[in-house]
């Protein structure tokens, strides 16, 4: 990204003015300092990913995505860009509830960016959620975790203790496992795509009720629905 160069890509503006946004964050490399482009199949598996979260939301939503950088995560570089992104939002429609979508490492960027104050919610994909990240910035926000029991490359057990890390902070926070799902999300991929659609439309509703897979993985006992 040149210095000028904006960290919110708008995909969708509402014509009419905007009441909340959904932001994508995709997946990466853990070091690279290349330079992040569309066109990288990481960026590409997001498309699908965001017209699922707007075909189940409100008419007057932007829908965006966060532009990196670099593909690596370095020293949390795409949290940064992330954060960049917020402000850039911020400036434009001004202080809407706004839900995070990201994958992999973008969900890790996502997580690590839900402190800003426009961000009500984070939808986390097969997400990177190693021991050493805290989840005490997260009173306050839902989060769902979606995650493939095949994933051989994000453990689900890291993403289940860091769901549980999150509710010692205060958020309303849950995992939802997807039975035969890998991490690219390539496998099942309707079922990835109809919870994405269902989750952030649930979080995007100012009292989300108790009803639906969202709500029932953030009440389930041991935080995790399967």
């Amino acid at each position: 990204m040149q210095r000028n160069e904006s960290a919110l890509i708008v995909r969708h503006a509402p014509p009419d003015g905007v009441g909340a946004a959904i932001m994508t964050l995709h997946g990466g490399r853990e070091l690279s300092r290349r330079t992040a482009r569309p066109w990288q199949l990481a960026a590409l598996r997001m498309h699908p990913v965001l017209r699922a979260a707007a075909s189940a939301s409100p008419p007057d939503t932007l829908l965006g995505q966060v532009r990196y950088r670099h593909r690596g995560w370095n020293s949390a570089d795409p949290a940064h860009d992330a954060l960049r992104a917020l402000d850039e939002l911020q400036r434009l429609v001004g202080a809407v509830p706004t839900v995070l979508v990201g994958h992999s490492m973008g969900a890790r960027a996502a997580l690590r960016a839900a402190s800003h104050p426009l961000v009500s919610g984070v939808l986390a994909l097969a997400p990177w959620c190693p021991p050493e990240d805290s989840a005490g910035h997260l009173g306050g926000v839902r989060l769902v975790v979606l995650h493939g029991d095949r994933d051989r490359v994000t453990p689900p057990a890291e993403s289940a203790d860091y769901v549980h890390r999150a509710r010692e902070a205060g958020a309303r926070a849950g995992m939802v496992l997807v039975r035969g799902g890998d991490h690219a999300m390539l496998r099942r991929r309707g079922e990835w795509h109809r919870a994405t659609a269902e989750i952030v439309a649930h979080i995007l509703q100012p009292d989300p009720g108790t009803e639906g897979l969202a709500a029932e993985a953030c009440a389930a006992k041991d935080a995790i629905r399967l």
